[in-house]
């Protein structure tokens, strides 16, 4: 009988020490940091995911206060969790922070539960921690997403109000009024998709006209010469819209709608030309993202564009005096500058148009994008 007793007791301290072998395995191999602790604080175990996390090592961990990992605006969280321990309560998981062994604060969310021996008596806490920094900074970057788009949303609807009412009182006609607002949303959300595609990191300005001016067609009489930006949102909106009118003037009465005229559009920074190259919209794309070399950041310089055109005078083109009228006059020489911080001039004669704006590069370009300008070689970018 005292045999088959010492027997039924091997069996069970084997069983017992498979299952803590096993028990053991699942702790070290969780992705989750899992700390015990004595009633006084005191850490007892530390497995490798709290390494992991915490920069500390299982020696340099056991034996020390828990509070080594607690900020000290919420070590009475300690406090409050040792006393529910006690009285016997779980701890249900809840969001806090902690700090490594660096010093770096991190988002965690706990569970604790208490800990009994083999009489049932409460001796510890088990403590499971997970790292949830990087959902932490998800939930950061949605949130300030979604204020930008309630931002864009609001500036859209108000830019939208704004050609409703200004083609309102410019056309008598109700067709007219709604292929000219069909046609200004359509431009305004070609703006919008290119910001879209970058995550409103910004846009090219190449791709910017090359947008806008693809509808009217007749590329092989456009001349583009610049060096490469990167606009600014705003930028984006605020010159897509002009390029959208000027494209529109120039299909209609100038140019673009003359088989001898030509479209030339330039741009600098400050006074000087350095980076400036001619691009050819009717040339195959050879990218001219890609070329160039840096010519420094927009510190106190200004953005300069003239929008050029020239073609056959037309029976009827009655120069400065249709170049005053219109809401297309008003996005180029008020609503376009003035977004921009900068200043517009539209003149027209018989043959010809120009728009010149001026502001300064802060509000063009995105901040560290820089500028990147060619060797002065011809190169293509077609639409």
């Amino acid at each position: 009988m005292t045999e088959i007793v010492a027997a039924t007791a091997t069996n069970n301290e084997k069983q017992s020490a498979t299952a803590d072998a096993r028990l053991a395995a699942i702790v070290d191999s969780s992705f989750d940091a899992i700390i015990s602790k004595d009633l006084t604080s005191i850490i007892t175990s530390w497995n490798l995911a709290a390494e992991r996390m915490f920069g500390y090592t299982a020696e340099e961990a056991v034996g020390q206060s828990i509070l080594m990992l607690i900020p000290d605006h919420l070590k009475s969280e300690e406090t409050e969790i040792i006393s529910r321990v006690r009285g016997g309560h779980r701890v249900a998981s809840y969001e806090t922070t902690r700090r490594r062994k660096d010093g770096a604060l991190i988002s965690v969310s706990l569970t604790v539960s208490p800990i009994k021996n083999a009489n049932g008596e409460i001796v510890g806490a088990s403590k499971i921690a997970r790292d949830i920094s990087a959902a932490k900074e998800s939930e950061r970057r949605i949130r300030l997403l979604m204020r930008e788009v309630n931002h864009r949303v609001k500036n859209q609807f108000a830019v939208i109000l704004s050609m409703v009412r200004e083609t309102s009182k410019r056309s008598s006609d109700p067709r007219e009024f709604e292929e000219l607002i069909r046609a200004r949303i359509m431009a305004l959300s070609r703006s919008h998709d290119l910001l879209v595609t970058s995550e409103w990191a910004g846009a090219s300005l190449f791709d910017l006209i090359q947008e806008h001016l693809k509808p009217f067609g007749r590329e092989e009489q456009i001349l583009l010469s610049g060096p490469v930006l990167t606009l600014q949102s705003n930028a984006v909106q605020n010159l897509g819209m002009a390029f959208h009118e000027l494209g529109t003037n120039s299909s209609k009465y100038g140019a673009l709608g003359s088989e001898d005229g030509q479209v030339e559009i330039t741009w600098t920074i400050g006074s000087s030309a350095q980076g400036s190259g001619t691009q050819d919209l009717g040339a195959k794309d050879l990218g001219a993202k890609d070329l160039g070399r840096s010519v420094g950041a927009s510190g106190g310089r200004d953005f300069q564009l003239l929008w050029t055109e020239t073609s056959t005078p037309r029976p009827d083109d009655k120069g400065d005096e249709s170049a005053r009228k219109g809401f297309g006059t008003v996005v180029l020489q008020r609503v376009a500058p003035q977004s921009l911080g900068g200043s517009a001039q539209l003149e027209r004669s018989p043959g010809r148009l120009s728009w010149r704006l001026s502001a300064p590069l802060a509000s063009i370009i995105v901040p560290q994008a820089g500028i990147e300008g060619d060797d002065g070689a011809a190169l293509g970018f077609g639409i």
